[in-house]
């Protein structure tokens, strides 16, 4: 299994790779309302983009995920006081 990641790790990063040789070309970036005019080559704005989606797609996953684990931790206080009640409350038997 190990070696299956590495394999899809080096294509990943050959394709990367050949992306970033086949676009070197320099392009201008503005934002409209924003004065600013940023040159830079065209790998870099869409291997830019991409990780900037990337990280907008896992903070949204985060927040929307925030309420189940709070739930998780809800019910986790919730085993451990029944467990710490049952411990208490446990009655020896006849023959002990």
């Amino acid at each position: 299994m190990k070696f299956l990641f590495w394999i899809v790790v080096l294509l990943v990063a050959a394709v990367l790779a050949l992306f970033a040789v086949s676009n070197r070309a320099g392009v201008a970036l503005s934002l409209w309302p924003l004065p600013f005019l940023v040159e830079a080559p065209l790998y870099l704005i869409a291997l830019g983009g991409a990780l900037l989606g990337f990280l907008a797609g896992e903070l949204a996953a985060w927040l929307a995920a925030s309420r189940r684990r709070r739930e998780l931790r809800r019910q986790r206080r919730h085993i451990a006081a029944l467990e710490a009640e049952l411990r208490g409350s446990q009655v020896p038997l006849a023959g002990d």
